[in-house]
This record gives C-alpha cells, structure tokens and sequence, in this order.
C-alpha cells in the first residue's frame, strides 16, 4: 500500500520527535531554569558550549531569539550591523534587529557562501564622520537562501581579521553550521575560535522539537541570560526540552550526511530541466525557475496535488529540503513527482 502522508520537502523544521527522543523527553529530569535549577538546560549549555570551544553557552526557545541576543550582546542601540542582504537575521526575523535592539543593519549584495572579506573590510565605518559606526559582522553557516552553500573556513579566517583590524565582533549564525561541519569535515571547535558568539539550532537538521542556543565568552552569555529574560524567553521546567537536543546532538549529528546523499540525489534528477539555482552541498536544494514555463507557487500547488510540498521562497524561487523524516523512498516518490510535473 502507498503511503498516504505527503513527502514534506519544505524545511527540515517540520520534523517529529523519534521514539527515543519521546522517551528522553519524558524522562528528563527537570528545575526551574530561571534560577539555573534545570540539570538538562546545565548539562546541555555546558556540551554546546565545549563543542565549540567557548567558556559557556544559553538556551533559547527559538533560533531568531538565539540570534537576537547575540546580536544584542555585540551591538550597543545605535551601532552597526554589517551582514549580506540575505542572511536570516534581516530577512526572517521581523526586524527585530531594530525593533529590540535599537540595531541599525547595512547588507552587502546577497552572494550566500561567496562571500568577498574585502568589500566587507571597505564597508566598515568607524567612530565618526557623523556616520553610525559599525560595531559588528555577522554571516550565516550554512546559508540558507544561498542554498545551505558553506562559507569556506579561509573565509571565515579572514573575516575574523577584518573584525580584529577594526575591533568588531563576530556573529555567527550557526543554525545548520552542524551541516557545515559534516559536509566539509571542519571541527565545530575550528568554527567556534573565530566567532566573539554563535547562534546554533537543535531543530533543524537535528530534529529536536524546539530550541537553540547562544554560544560565547563566560562573561557575554552573563549578560545574554538578562537579554533573554528581558525578551521573555525565561523557561521554567525546559529540561524536557534540553532533553531532546541531547538527544539529538547524540544520534543525529553523524547521519546529517545522509541528509547530503539524498538532496544530491534530487539535484541529480532535476538538473537535466535547468532549474538548479546553484551546487549542492548539504540538506537544501534551491530552484530557480526564471527560464521554465511554471512559477514557484504554480509548481508547489501541481507538487502539492501529487503528494509533495515544496517551499516557495519567491514568485520564481522554490527550495527542497531533505531531514531526518525523509527516507530512500520518499526521494524517489518526490522524485517521480517533480520530473513529471517538469515534463509537462
């Protein structure tokens, strides 16, 4: 018998807790983790934060708060953030920059991954000239509407100088850098030695039901917990939470790269119709349907009507995404579908 459910290629937020991640879950033991009693929110910050290489770390219910309040950390009201015109921090996240943070943004043009550090360095002011100044950088590993495209670590290592050069800071938005780490084999402590903070997501492509943490010096995730209290993302008992990206960062780190081998699987299939928005490296695989017949939203309604739902990022921009709730067979399915639907 088919199977009835469609395949769900939107994102790989839309995954579902497994039965062993249930039963961590419910077996968590749990505190009040306001006053920093919650022994799995300790034991999970403490992990993260050794992963990465830095003194501490902070819980967050969502990415966007996670992100928030690092930028809150590295950026006083008033001062600059410089990031590419598509990074998530200014396209997802509600102008929250500006809205909480008193953050003023400038954008670099949207290259995703290729990012150039010398138009960077060239875009940053300093105290001055009756120009905001420019406090921090921020990029995004992976990125996503660069395609989950991985900024190179020698980037990155230049990046880290031009900040230096201009006492910047750093932020990363780390939401897939899990990814990032399976696809190019980088040390996630490589990673966390060049950013002043991180942002970094349990789920997504680990498939945590909620949650994500902010990465950082002892002394900034100090001031990041009165931040995240302020913007009202105090739990109380999240160690149930706590408990599943535990769970998560155990058994689903290492597969992430069969999440690789099956979005180069669908980018195999669809690439003879010229709708390949670029390479693929990780979960994500972009479409860019300028030159075909179909639309983005007339392709997700045709996809939609045989069982597959894809994600429209614009009138003429769609987007796959392989996680932990995709198996062989639904490829295959979602496969048999699009071509079809390019056929036609």
């Amino acid at each position: 018998m088919a199977d009835p459910r469609p395949v769900d290629l939107r994102s790989d937020t839309v995954t579902r807790p497994t039965a062993a991640m249930r039963t961590a879950m419910a077996e968590a033991e749990v505190g009040d983790d306001v006053y920093g009693e919650d022994p799995n929110v300790n034991a999970l910050e403490a992990e993260v934060a050794a992963l990465f290489g830095h003194e501490a770390a902070l819980f967050a219910p969502t990415g966007t708060m996670a992100n928030q309040i690092a930028l809150q950390v590295l950026v006083p009201p008033a001062g600059e953030l410089l990031c590419d015109a598509d990074a998530h921090v200014v396209t997802y996240e509600m102008a929250a920059a500006a809205a909480y943070g008193g953050i003023s943004t400038r954008t670099w043009p949207a290259v995703g991954a290729e990012i150039d550090p010398d138009l960077v360095a060239a875009m940053v002011r300093p105290d001055g000239y009756m120009a905001v100044a420019t406090r921090a950088i921020a990029v995004e590993q992976t990125h996503n509407r660069g395609g989950g495209g991985v900024i190179p670590l020698g980037t990155l290592r230049q990046l880290r100088q031009v900040a230096d050069d201009s006492g910047l800071g750093l932020h990363c938005d780390g939401a897939r850098i899990w990814h990032a780490h399976v696809a190019d084999g980088v040390p996630l402590a490589s990673y966390g030695e060049l950013f002043d903070t991180l942002s970094v997501c349990l789920s997504k492509g680990l498939g945590a039901p909620a949650g994500s943490l902010v990465v950082g010096s002892a002394e900034k995730i100090e001031r990041a917990r009165l931040i995240r209290k302020r913007m009202g993302g105090g739990m109380r008992q999240a160690g149930i939470l706590a408990a599943a990206g535990r769970h998560a960062l155990g058994a689903h780190l290492d597969r992430l790269a069969e999440d690789h081998v099956r979005a180069a699987r669908l980018a195999e299939a669809l690439a003879p119709f010229g709708v390949l928005a670029g390479p693929v490296r990780t979960n994500l695989v972009p479409l860019d349907l300028t030159k075909f017949p179909l639309d983005a939203p007339a392709l997700a309604a045709a996809a939609r009507a045989e069982g597959v739902l894809v994600s429209v990022l614009g009138p003429r921009t769609a987007r796959l995404v392989t996680h932990l709730d995709l198996d062989d067979a639904g490829v295959e399915r979602a496969i048999d579908v699009l071509v079809g639907i390019f056929r036609r």
